[in-house]
């Protein structure tokens, strides 16, 4: 009997020393199923320390907190227990089933691995109303709004939508950063500078609160029917209070990492009616516009200038359509137009004044009038069609030559015409008779060609001696070098654009396509998800000039605006010499 118990005794503290030894090293999830709005806290818990601790890469997941460390040791009946703890805070980035990787770790020189965690995310869950949980506190205390002037806008009609953080007085915000920039498919937009802004008191929901704008967005709708804007996305830190409170009785903070969303807006827009659309629409919409076409002089000289000025001023879509051509006699050598805009955006979106100036020189004297020019557009007030029209113009060319001189010359020239006396002395000019002289042989020695060729490799010494060091000097201009290479590559890259020039669609997709593969060979990036603020800030990362990286911008948005509006061949000239010269500039700039 005694035997026995001595043995059972022995067996016992060698499975005890056994499991004392056995290292344990596993990973332990709050939850395996969860909403898309909820968060998992995952531990790696180990019973002995170790080094190099490596955790998964949690793919479909953001960590929001962690890793934090805890270690623990106890004493039960001399029995010694150690638990050392990371923890993760997750939050899901979109439904489905995801599968946790295992971690690693090196204890006694040996690695130790976790089992492989699989969870389910579903859709969005109600969470528990508990007023003493900080993520609940934090939940109801921030809210972040995408307020839109108009949803039901006409075809490039302005709206604005603003970006409003609203926070609680008993909460503090740490700071913030985007997660998701909005995206403005189909629409043509401007950010509204918003740098300086102060928090201001307001009320959400009837309660009282503090906001910030963080952005202000103009917005033209480039395509009628149901458009999404896509959310703006931020990940905040903040302090919340807690129910626990310090020995004089304040309220003890905790921090709080919390994402939030503007939601998606949804926008109709309405198409133009087609009842009294004008022939000459090129779509104008806006108001208060004024037409205006004036003349620096009304008399001068043959050859010499004067300028012709064809000016739109109002409230709209300035930057969206195009203005009215003149019409003027052939007699009268007309100049390409210099376009000026001056136009201002603010939250009722774009106004101001946009102008095409002509340059014109007759060529002989006389009156020449400049026709009357109109211009439709659809005005948003009256929800109608208006078409401004100008007064005519005449230009007197006081002093040059007549018009019609070479035709009256002519025409004296024909009336004088005499018939043709023949004579024998008609072929008196040739000669009939030839004296022949004899050849006498000549030595290539000394002869000119001989002294020419012997001289010549003399006199090629010096120039080759001139064209070597303007090589070496050339090769030596490091900038003029730079400028030749930056010319080169921006013919290079437009090679594909330039053969489409005349043809609308595939000139646009040419440039874009050039436009984004220069990004890619110069900036080693994949262009397919960036957005317009994303390149600027990259290009000034590369210390690119502010109006350089300006000049980008608009090319790019000429393409995505091509699709919509009509296009001449001068204007995809300009474009095309535009972009040729921004790619030459950027890469001669970029460091």
């Amino acid at each position: 009997m005694k035997i026995t118990k001595h043995i059972s005794i022995i067996v016992w503290l060698l499975i005890s020393s056994f499991a004392v030894a056995q290292v344990k090293f596993e990973a332990k999830v709050s939850k395996q199923k969860l909403g898309v709005n909820e968060r998992l806290r995952i531990d790696f818990e180990m019973n002995k320390d170790g080094d190099n601790f490596n955790p998964p890469s949690f793919s479909g997941f953001t960590v929001v907190g962690g890793p934090n460390q805890s270690v623990s040791n106890s004493w039960i009946n001399g029995v010694r227990t150690y638990k050392k703890t990371y923890s993760y805070f997750l939050a899901p980035k979109k439904r489905g089933t995801f599968t946790i990787a295992q971690a690693s770790i090196t204890i006694d020189g040996e690695t130790y691995k976790t089992t492989p965690v699989k969870v389910e995310v579903t859709a969005a869950v109600d969470i528990p109303k508990d007023p003493n949980d900080p993520s609940y506190i934090a939940s109801e205390s921030i809210h972040l709004v995408a307020e839109v002037s108009k949803t039901d806008p006409y075809l490039n009609e302005a709206i604005t939508i603003v970006y409003k953080l609203y926070v609680s007085p008993k909460i503090a915000v740490d700071n913030w950063n985007e997660l998701d920039s909005p995206r403005y498919n189909d629409f043509w937009s401007q950010n509204i500078n918003t740098q300086g802004q102060k928090v201001q008191n307001g009320t959400y929901k009837g309660e009282d609160y503090r906001y910030l704008v963080l952005r202000k967005t103009v917005l033209y709708p480039q395509k009628t029917g149901k458009l999404n804007i896509e959310p703006l996305t931020l990940d905040i830190a903040m302090r919340v209070p807690t129910n626990r409170r310090d020995i004089f009785g304040s309220r003890l903070m905790t921090r709080v990492n919390k994402t939030i969303s503007a939601g998606n807006k949804t926008i109709h827009v309405k198409s133009l009616p087609e009842a009294g659309k004008p022939i000459d629409f090129t779509g104008a919409v806006g108001s208060d516009f004024r037409l205006n076409v004036s003349a620096s002089k009304t008399e001068l000289d043959a050859t010499e200038s004067l300028q012709i000025k064809v000016s739109v001023k109002g409230k709209g879509n300035l930057k969206l359509f195009k203005l009215p051509k003149i019409s003027l006699p052939s007699s009268l050598e007309v100049y390409e137009p210099e376009h000026k805009e001056q136009i201002k955006t603010n939250l009722t979106g774009m106004q101001g004044s946009i102008s095409d100036s002509y340059t014109v020189v007759p060529q002989y004297k006389g009156k020449y009038p400049i026709p009357s020019i109109s211009f439709s557009y659809f005005d948003l007030k009256t929800e109608r069609y208006k078409r401004l029209s100008s007064e005519e113009i005449v230009i007197d060319v006081l002093n040059g030559p007549s018009s019609n001189n070479a035709s009256s010359d002519n025409a004296a020239v024909s009336n004088n015409k005499q018939a043709i006396v023949l004579n024998s002395d008609q072929f008196a000019f040739i000669k009939t008779k030839t004296n022949f002289s004899s050849i006498n042989p000549t030595y290539f020695f000394k002869t000119k060609a001989f002294w020419s060729l012997v001289i010549l490799p003399f006199l090629a010494i010096p120039l080759a001696i001139v064209i070597r060091n303007r090589k070496a000097s050339r090769d030596a201009d490091v900038y003029g070098n730079r400028i030749r290479k930056a010319d080169r590559l921006a013919r290079k890259y437009l090679k594909g654009a330039k053969k489409s020039l005349g043809q609308k669609e595939a000139f646009y997709i040419a440039l874009e396509k050039a436009l984004h593969n220069y990004l890619k060979a110069k900036l080693h990036i994949e262009t397919s998800d960036l957005s317009k603020d994303k390149i600027i800030n990259l290009l000034k990362g590369k210390q690119v000039a502010e109006e350089v990286i300006n000049d980008f911008v608009s090319i790019i948005e000429s393409c995505e605006l091509a699709r919509y509006t009509p296009i001449d061949h001068v204007t995809m000239q300009e474009d095309y010499e535009k972009a040729a010269k921004t790619i030459s500039l950027i890469d001669k700039q970029a460091r």
